[in-house]
């Protein structure tokens, strides 16, 4: 399969769906939500954004199975797997702030190759596969080249449900938050990655999350020639439920803070 040849159409799908959350934010009633568990928000717009994505993408690659926060569909493929996000960001959403965003990852076998995340409220679409450069509406992008944390500005996400590593995470915070620039909680981690993979940030660390929070925005980071890791080094993070990314040059002073408290 060429990944050139479908990533327009992969585009237009998160696109639709995109479009589809702007217009309910609008009349959006927050009475409407409904909890997965503490402090973990869903809505119609969540379900029915996924929906919609499904859909889309069963027509691009029909044998495919999917991978899904809102379990919209149980299809599971043999080769190709989409792993998908309909809503990175439902607490903000809810709420009416920025940033939330779609994200659509494609996994061949065990290996990432295509993502794709459209941030709504900006209209910014990220994409990539792994043979070709990352885009941001049609530029290429790079990640910086900030050579020490001290220059730089860094992204996290806050516990919101785990707090069993709330007193390290803390530790670490107040670390950084003396050591670089700033950091910064968007609250969307499909976004912090592609803003770390378009030089906005030059690292993002957080710990708890899912497959579909970081498939596609994993694959975008690395084709802007960022790095992926997880919190002990490897390069295993989908099924670890931590990530640190950077701009690769970096990362071996990330870690060091990371593991000094993790």
């Amino acid at each position: 399969m060429k990944l050139n040849s479908i990533i327009t159409e992969v585009t237009e799908v998160a696109k639709i769906a995109g479009q589809f959350i702007r217009q309910e934010r609008i009349t959006f009633d927050a009475d409407k939500i409904e909890y997965k568990g503490l402090n973990d928000l869903v809505s119609y717009v969540d379900k029915t954004a996924e929906q919609k994505i499904v859909a889309g993408l069963e027509k691009i690659i029909p044998e495919a199975g999917f991978i899904t926060e809102e379990k919209t569909t149980t299809k599971t493929g043999d080769i190709y797997n989409w792993i998908v996000d309909p809503l990175d960001g439902t607490t903000n959403f809810i709420h009416g702030l920025p940033s939330y965003s779609v994200s659509i990852g494609l996994q061949k076998n065990e290996e990432l190759v295509l993502g794709v995340v459209y941030e709504v409220c900006q209209d910014e679409c990220f994409y990539a596969h792994g043979d070709s450069p990352a885009y941001l509406n049609g530029k290429e992008i790079k990640v910086s080249n900030k050579p020490t944390v001290a220059d730089s500005l860094i992204a996290t996400g806050f516990p919101y449900y785990d707090f069993s590593k709330q007193a390290p995470y803390i530790e670490l915070f107040t670390e950084l938050m003396r050591n670089c620039h700033g950091l910064r909680r968007l609250g969307s981690a499909a976004v912090d990655l592609c803003y770390t993979a378009s030089g906005r940030f030059d690292a993002y660390y957080e710990y708890n999350l899912n497959a579909w929070d970081v498939a596609g925005g994993i694959v975008i980071l690395k084709q802007a020639g960022g790095e992926v890791l997880n919190f002990k080094g490897g390069d295993e993070v989908l099924n670890t439920r931590e990530v640190l990314a950077t701009n690769g040059k970096i990362t071996g002073e990330m870690l060091a803070y990371i593991q000094r408290f993790f």
